[in-house]
């Protein structure tokens, strides 16, 4: 465990050194909260409520969503390709600590840093220029947290996959941008699926994205009773327990390939 927290801390000051990063970040997630915020509030301006969900509510969803964005980033899909692409993956799989282990210690050390340096910054810019972000129901809270932390390792257990193409594929960055924006579209961070019409809703609803943005961001605005939002983490959580139990096949797939073959 020492070995993991000490590659999580080294992780947090790489990443408080790189500022020029962090201000496009904020700058470009601020960009997309504030213009999708204008976008909502004139499809509002006519009607009280769409997909039965009011103007403030929708305003809060998406100043969340642009907060969750930043603890969703992942760099484990680059981690691979670049240990694949300089021929370092079969040395890096015989240290002391498992790869994907130390991968994913990094992203919780960018993560914590990223709290402090990007999340609180797009918080006061949301607030002041669109509306304090106010949960429907504090009494939900521990169930939003919970479903935070779900669709964390939903979300990086499907990147940690989608990394391993490198090891057949070698060079993937333009599919890491596809699979980026395409999960962004299809977990309801930018268009709630309740907005899309009802038989796509169901299919994207039977699929593990949406559990990554739109269900705690649901619990947090409010948008279902209680047993709908309980149902929906229990869904999550096989999701999880899928995703992860395919990522340890894959990875021992993949280690016993490199072992062989060599890096």
């Amino acid at each position: 465990m020492k070995k993991y927290m000490y590659i999580l801390k080294t992780q947090i000051i790489k990443t408080m050194t790189y500022e020029f990063n962090v201000y496009g970040n904020i700058i470009m997630q601020t960009i997309i909260m504030i213009t999708s915020a204008y976008f909502w509030k004139a499809l509002y301006r006519k009607q009280e409520t769409v997909g039965g969900v009011d103007a403030d509510s929708m305003l809060t969803y998406i100043i969340i969503s642009s907060l969750l964005s930043v603890l969703l980033i992942t760099n484990v899909e680059k981690r691979i390709e670049q240990s694949v692409i300089k021929g370092t993956v079969a040395t890096d799989m015989m240290r002391p600590i498992n790869i994907f282990g130390g991968y994913f210690a990094e992203d919780i050390g960018s993560i914590i840093a990223l709290f402090f340096q990007n999340m609180v910054p797009i918080f006061i810019i949301g607030s002041l220029f669109i509306k304090v972000p106010k949960m429907a129901d504090i009494s939900a809270l521990p169930l939003f947290i919970i479903s935070v932390v779900e669709s964390f390792m939903i979300n990086w257990l499907i990147a940690a996959l989608f990394g391993m193409i490198a090891f057949t594929a070698i060079n993937i960055d333009a599919l890491i941008q596809v699979k980026k924006h395409l999960l962004r579209l299809l977990s309801g961070s930018i268009i709630p699926v309740w907005f899309f019409p009802e038989k796509v809703a169901n299919v994207l609803e039977a699929l593990p994205f949406v559990y990554i943005y739109q269900l705690p961001l649901s619990i947090y605005i409010g948008k279902g009773d209680r047993a709908e939002q309980l149902r929906g983490m229990g869904i999550q959580f096989v999701w999880l327990v899928i995703l992860a139990a395919l990522f340890l096949y894959v990875q021992k797939r993949a280690t016993r390939k490199v072992m062989v073959q060599g890096g």
